[in-house]
């Protein structure tokens, strides 16, 4: 009984995770559920309008009462399934529930769910639970590549960024002490204080400019003129950054490498949190279309590969060998740096983790156990599945060591 709760755990977390090894019906998920985030955000608009509040009213209900429904159920799911989270499957249920609860897509989750028990629970205006209802949109995060890759970006600057927020608390103090000084006298009322001052010096930094409190003397002026180019520097340095940082995310990997896409990984899957991380830095995501060469025969090797989704064919000369998810194909080669003894092609649209030879050397040296992993099966699936042919990958890529055993 126990056993096939753990397997209905497993199979509903990769349901939730979006992952491939489940086919269509974990996309079909993901849908219905970007479709009820999408349809309450759609109806929490238009019920701030009176008028098709009043029209509408029951139709917002059940909206708001399925999309409750649907939520609540999901986060109770997530709760459940939060154990075979790969950072926390060491942990009891509880714990990796409550550890689930506290991150940010937990945390969000909650969000979604809360204002409809806040609103049926506790007596408050309902403009306060519109706009509750409107954090949502958040969840749109989990579904979205380009979302995941901004906050990436935003989360490997966040000290270049604390570093221009930092730069820019000091150009607002000291922008509204000066204009304290020029215009206290002439205009009291606006820059009588450094507070007061604060809130020009705010505007004018962030080139918005509401014109509420102008300087009037020459000294002024010419303080507001510095503070105006100082303010082009503070809004481009941010956005530089950001806009750096999330472009080099996009070209970095088609697709958002994640701690489930690598823990399901056989190679990885019994791995360590910290030696998921690590080698989730030196991957690099591939997508090939149905029909593209891979690798060729007789080209130098610079990476090994691992397929997360797909199917690929290894050509040999006198075999044909087909690969599915959970394979990987040149890590031989690669260690020796010859060259493919086979052409691999993708018989469907395949997703590919590939690792550089250079990479694969270091981690090898960096993690024995990850060594002793990569030769073990590289071993196992040669003596398998090829020892009945006389094909060149054994004899171009095992390394003389290996063969000799």
């Amino acid at each position: 009984m126990l056993l096939s709760l753990r397997r209905a755990r497993r199979r509903l977390y990769l349901l939730l995770d979006q992952s491939a090894d489940v086919g269509g019906v974990s996309a079909s998920i993901n849908w219905i559920l970007i479709g009820v985030i999408v349809m309450t955000l759609i109806a929490t608009v238009m019920q701030s309008v009176p008028a098709i509040a009043v029209a509408h009213g029951r139709t917002f209900e059940v909206v708001e009462f399925a999309a409750a429904a649907v939520f609540s159920i999901e986060y109770a799911l997530r709760l459940w399934t939060a154990a075979e989270h790969p950072p926390w499957r060491g942990m009891s249920a509880l714990q990796a529930a409550f550890r689930w609860s506290i991150s940010p897509a937990g945390l969000i989750d909650l969000a979604a769910v809360l204002p409809f028990w806040f609103s049926f629970l506790v007596s408050t205006d309902v403009r306060v639970v519109l706009v509750l209802r409107l954090l949502r949109f958040f969840k749109l995060s989990r579904y979205s590549p380009g979302m995941r890759s901004l906050l990436e970006a935003l989360y490997a600057e966040r000290r270049a960024l604390f570093g221009c927020f930092v730069i820019l608390v000091g150009a607002t103090l000291t922008s509204a002490a000066l204009m304290h000084l020029a215009e206290s006298a002439v205009q009291p009322e606006k820059f009588g204080t450094i507070p007061d001052a604060m809130w020009w010096a705010i505007v004018t930094l962030g080139t918005v400019g509401y014109g509420d409190a102008v300087p009037i003397t020459t000294v002024g002026r010419l303080i507001a003129g510095l503070t105006i180019f100082a303010g082009f520097l503070m809004v481009a340095l941010p956005v530089g950054i950001v806009a750096t940082a999330f472009a080099n995310e996009v070209h970095r990997r088609d697709f958002v490498v994640t701690w489930g896409l690598v823990a399901r990984i056989p190679l990885f899957s019994q791995l360590s949190a910290a030696q998921i991380a690590d080698v989730m830095k030196i991957l690099r995501a591939q997508k090939v279309e149905k029909g593209a060469i891979i690798a060729r025969r007789g080209e130098p090797a610079h990476s090994m590969y691992l397929i997360v989704d797909g199917e690929v064919e290894i050509r040999l000369r006198h075999r044909h060998v087909r690969l599915n998810s959970g394979d990987f194909f040149g890590e031989i080669a690669a260690l020796r740096q010859s060259r493919r003894s086979a052409t691999v092609q993708a018989l469907q649209p395949t997703r590919l983790l590939a690792l550089d030879a250079s990479d694969l050397r270091s981690l090898m040296d960096r993690e024995p156990q990850i060594a002793t992993r990569i030769w073990d099966a590289a071993h196992a699936r040669l003596g398998t599945e090829f020892d009945k042919t006389s094909s060149d990958l054994i004899e171009a890529e095992l390394p003389a060591q290996a063969a000799s055993d």
